[in-house]
């Protein structure tokens, strides 16, 4: 009994368990589920650009999401393995996200006499709520159709006009990307020195490239709903 018990208190924790009890292992793993996502929402972009060429192009793409991987994968396989990664990405990131803020409180229970919490900080915290709540409802809005009252399905064209002709379908919309961009602009020079990409000489050029990327991202989603507005996309 003596042996079993000593063996269980001798026994080590896995590498992975230190990993994710570690600082630095839970930012490791906020940087990478950010860049998975980033890379989401890159190939996004350019697949929503394809409503500028009209209701057959656009739907045929929304066709080819749900059968790429054919004829080796089944119908939707390759588009369920992408949800399941993204969903596994997005709960690993914010769970780190708190878990690393409750850590930074509990380092420093006592608060600051100023306000002490930095603007880039406050971006990514209230923008990573904000996109969550965004996720939800734009998956009950175009692909569930659940808050979608005027939702035809297999006409994915039709419905992002539906969505973007009312007020507050461009409200949410426009809000979200917003917040995307800074969460994009912050979080990407965060993951690069993470990651150990930044450097001394690389600074500036990665500041340029993750407000280039953030500007690009937040152009290309805001041309849906201003196309439809202005009468481009009809």
């Amino acid at each position: 009994m003596a042996l079993a018990t000593r063996a269980r208190t001798d026994r080590r924790p896995s590498t992975t368990r230190i990993v994710w009890d570690s600082t630095v292992g839970k930012k490791a793993v906020m940087a990478v589920t950010g860049l998975v996502m980033l890379g989401y929402l890159v190939a996004h972009v350019i697949g929503n650009l394809k409503i500028f060429f009209g209701p057959d192009e656009f739907n045929a793409y929304a066709h080819w999401l749900r059968v790429m991987g054919a004829p080796v994968l089944h119908h939707e396989w390759a588009l369920w393995g992408i949800r399941v990664a993204l969903v596994v990405s997005v709960i690993l990131h914010g769970v780190t996200a708190y878990q690393l803020s409750r850590r930074d409180i509990r380092a420093r229970p006592t608060r600051y006499v100023h306000a002490r919490t930095s603007y880039a900080t406050r971006t990514m915290r209230w923008g990573g709520v904000i996109l969550g709540l965004f996720v939800v409802w734009h998956l009950l809005d175009l692909t569930t159709g659940t808050v979608h009252p005027g939702f035809r399905p297999g006409h994915p064209y039709q419905n992002v006009v539906d969505t973007f002709s009312t007020w507050y379908g461009n409200a949410v919309y426009i809000t979200a990307v917003l917040a995307m961009g800074l969460h994009v602009r912050h979080g990407l020079w965060s993951a690069a020195q993470t990651l150990g990409v930044a450097g001394a000489r690389g600074d500036r050029a990665l500041r340029a490239g993750a407000n280039a990327l953030a500007l690009a991202l937040t152009a290309g989603f805001l041309s849906l709903p201003v196309g439809v507005m202005t009468g481009l996309v009809d």
